[in-house]
């Protein structure tokens, strides 16, 4: 794609960057057979092709973002299965994150906008806020029927049926291995996990030290940055990447870290481009080195369990069927598609993948308190190929996703690495007690 940036505009290492991006675009439509948004709404501009046209021109002539501009951003998902599919390596994630701080610089919203992602950006990433707010919603969630507005219902009834009590292992402490010490590893506990499900920190925490690691939670480590990132919010999303790299580093210069073991895929795909992102700042070198030990805790499992840790793993659970689902963080974002069904298959569960696995399931961070109609369309496709499996149990590696998919199926849904501590000792999954007694 041919680009008329001006010398002076190209000294913006954002403009610099969307140039790179830019050009690398050849148009060849690919990008439109996997996008979810094309798919459901058959827009051109709703498609990634359509999009970069758009933010072409915006940023090219340093123009104002007009309302149909911005609707078309907004639509999308973030999914990133463009990028997968994109025979030319076109880096869509950084051009669109671009694309949304500038617009969230330059674009007036109308108030009721403004107010709903102050709200989100000034909740989600705090624990102790959100757990007030689910509170107030389950409150309020046999009067959403009785609401017009399509966001506010959707907030309401993201609340879960019971809040799960705060869980004193995400409080900065060390965790000692069990088995012979193989690696130190500091964990990310994440902000919106800690309310919504702390079953997963927990569980990560004992397969990780059954398996031989020395698990840290970091001091002054919290939320990775990706919702308010997302957003546009610059200035608050680089506050909270900020804040983790100061305290990853400090466990890398003292005891040493051999990874940052992250069970949210949403966050692995924003900590692996700190490096990018902190490219300009002070901090470039620490997060470049934050950046290059992230990963999925499926990344260190598969080197962590062998036949001698999954022996006997049947014997627990049966042999269940799972329907594994990919999130679009991980199997698009971190290109990781194959660890979290290796490792299941090896303790023992049958896996079986929906139809589709890749496209969305319509959480996508905020996405579905700020698009519900559409996300609840790709709610409503995704449960659908995953119940014709007839799966016992849905596994998935992101917890946006599990809440997602669990509004819409009886299926109980577990985190994959819930699965994996049951496998090798652990206590049965919360959800599956529930469901199967």
């Amino acid at each position: 794609m041919q680009t008329t940036f001006t010398e002076d505009q190209l000294r913006d290492p954002d403009i610099k960057r969307s140039n790179e991006v830019l050009r690398t675009c050849v148009h060849c439509g690919f990008c439109t057979a996997t996008c979810p948004t094309y798919q459901v709404l058959g827009d051109e501009l709703d498609s990634p092709r359509g999009r970069i046209y758009l933010i072409k021109d915006m940023l090219e002539n340093e123009r104002k973002p007009d309302e149909k501009t911005v609707k078309h951003i907004d639509r999308c998902l973030s999914c990133l299965a463009c990028m997968t599919t994109c025979p030319s390596g076109v880096h869509y994630m950084h051009l669109v994150d671009h694309a949304r701080a500038y617009i969230e610089k330059n674009y007036d919203r109308p108030w009721h906008e403004k107010a709903l992602r102050w709200t989100l950006a000034h909740i989600l990433p705090y624990p102790t806020r959100f757990r007030v707010a689910l509170l107030l919603a389950k409150i309020g969630k046999p009067f959403a029927p009785l609401i017009p507005d399509a966001r506010v219902k959707a907030m309401l009834e993201m609340a879960p049926k019971t809040i799960p009590p705060v869980s004193r292992n995400d409080d900065p402490q060390s965790f000692a291995p069990v088995a012979p010490r193989k690696k130190r590893v500091a964990l990310m506990t994440g902000c919106a996990q800690k309310a919504l499900n702390t079953d997963i920190n927990d569980a990560t925490i004992r397969l990780l030290t059954r398996l031989g690691c020395e698990v840290v939670v970091a001091q002054g480590a919290g939320c990775c940055g990706a919702l308010t990132h997302h957003m546009g919010k610059v200035d608050e999303s680089h506050g909270s990447a900020a804040a983790n790299i100061k305290a990853w580093a400090r466990e890398m210069d003292g005891a040493g870290l051999d990874a940052i073991v992250i069970n949210t895929s949403g966050c692995g795909t924003t900590v692996k481009d700190y490096g990018h992102m902190f490219r300009n700042d002070a901090l470039a070198a620490d997060a470049l080195r934050v950046s290059a030990i992230a990963k999925d805790v499926s990344e260190v499992l598969i080197d962590l369990i062998d036949e001698a840790s999954v022996a006997g793993a049947r014997t627990h659970h049966g042999g269940m069927k799972v329907a594994y689902h990919a999130a679009c963080s991980l199997q698009h974002g971190q290109q990781i598609k194959t660890h979290p069904k290796t490792l299941l298959k090896a303790a023992g569960f049958e896996v079986v993948e929906p139809a589709d696995s890749h496209l969305c399931c319509g959480s996508a961070g905020t996405y579905n308190l700020m698009q519900p109609e559409i996300s609840k369309q790709l709610k409503a496709r995704k449960v659908k190929t995953l119940e014709a499996k007839q799966p016992d149990i849905i596994a998935a590696g992101n917890i946006g996703c599990m809440m997602q998919i669990g509004s819409g199926t009886a299926v109980p849904i577990v985190h994959t690495v819930e699965l994996l501590d049951w496998a090798t000792g652990g206590p049965k999954p919360t959800a599956l007690a529930a469901s199967h007694g």
